[in-house]
């Protein structure tokens, strides 16, 4: 008779959720850029749409569409209420053309570049410590030479932050301010919105020139070509404009740390005594968790050289050099603004 012996297996401590919620991650994002692509959300904001409908008018079978729908409306975009679906609050705020906030520009950039987001790029930009965007050509360089390119990412960036740009400037006191320099601004998203809220404020904003005239472009649209001027400056190697305010939106993620001091510095040299840095970032807990950050610290990873940064990390940047009054405000989703004086 054939003697077995029992093996005491270990109790485990976890279930397999987590590795679910990352798969569903991964996959929730692509259909959702899918469900985009095929304007499944401006069809179903005309009103509350079936099973049915969706299939006759996306022409696509009723298997994948359930599919579809189910993802979106667990991602929270869709809601189903006696088998009609419909669009949420938030799919209203960011999805249609309609919208002051819509994303469409930054998803179109996001759908084009969606394979950039491979198992193989970001293995290869952990190892190699570089850039895979533009088949590893750099960012900002790549800008200044294509000049389609340049107007295709400041469009996208500008949707994007539509809604970040809306915010700040009414969680801040610029009363006492005239002249805000919006540095590498692009579109000028942010230094238009400071302008709209603040009627004694002024602005400038200084980038590469195929950038400028897309800034020129949106300045116009919104009628303040009296208030904002662009002007065409290397941050790097030129002087600033005089300003009492310097703002950076997403430029100090674009670069390694020692360029984020060199910045600081020179916007302390450049200011006037009670002139105000205002740094706008998507910024980590001091201790680095924040999977939304964490993932703009992937992007970096592909797209720039730099990184995000925590909050300690930019106060402590700024006060090194003297800025005294530091602050952090929290102001719209993940985005947070870093701000202190010149004594």
């Amino acid at each position: 008779m054939n003697q077995h012996t029992s093996v005491a297996l270990p109790k485990l401590k976890t279930d397999e959720r987590l590795l679910w919620d990352l798969i569903s991650g991964n996959i929730g994002f692509g259909t959702f850029l899918v469900a985009y692509d095929l304007k499944l959300f401006p069809f179903l904001a005309e009103k509350p749409r079936t099973l049915t409908e969706v299939c006759e008018v996306l022409k696509i079978h009723e298997r994948p569409a359930k599919a579809l729908l189910s993802m979106n409306a667990s991602l929270g975009l869709l809601q189903v209420k006696d088998d009609f679906y419909s669009l949420t609050s938030f799919a209203e705020d960011y999805l249609l053309e309609s919208s002051s906030t819509y994303l469409g520009d930054f998803l179109d950039v996001t759908v084009a570049t969606a394979s950039m987001y491979s198992f193989e790029n970001i293995k290869q930009a952990v190892l190699s410590n570089s850039s895979q965007i533009y088949s590893g050509e750099k960012l900002f360089q790549t800008h200044e030479k294509q000049a389609d390119l340049a107007r295709t990412f400041t469009n996208a960036i500008h949707s994007r932050n539509l809604g970040a740009a809306q915010v700040w400037p009414e969680v801040i006191d610029l009363s006492a301010h005239k002249l805000l320099l919006d540095i590498g601004g692009g579109s000028g998203v942010h230094a238009i919105h400071a302008t709209l809220k603040w009627a004694n404020l002024q602005a400038l904003i200084i980038d590469l020139a195929p950038i400028c005239e897309v800034a020129q472009e949106f300045v116009e649209r919104y009628g303040l070509q009296n208030r904002i001027k662009t002007q065409v400056t290397d941050m790097w190697n030129q002087p600033f404009p005089t300003a009492d305010i310097h703002f950076y939106s997403d430029i100090y993620h674009d670069w390694p740390l020692e360029k984020g001091h060199f910045l600081t510095q020179k916007s302390f040299d450049s200011l006037e005594t009670g002139g105000r840095i205002i740094i706008h970032e998507m910024l980590y807990h001091d201790q680095k968790i924040n999977s939304a950050v964490a993932a703009y610290d992937i992007a970096m990873l592909l797209w720039t050289e730099g990184q995000q940064y925590s909050a300690d990390e930019l106060s402590t940047m700024l006060m090194d050099v003297g800025f005294i009054d530091v602050e952090v405000k929290p102001t719209f989703g993940y985005w947070s603004i870093v701000t202190g004086y010149k004594p």
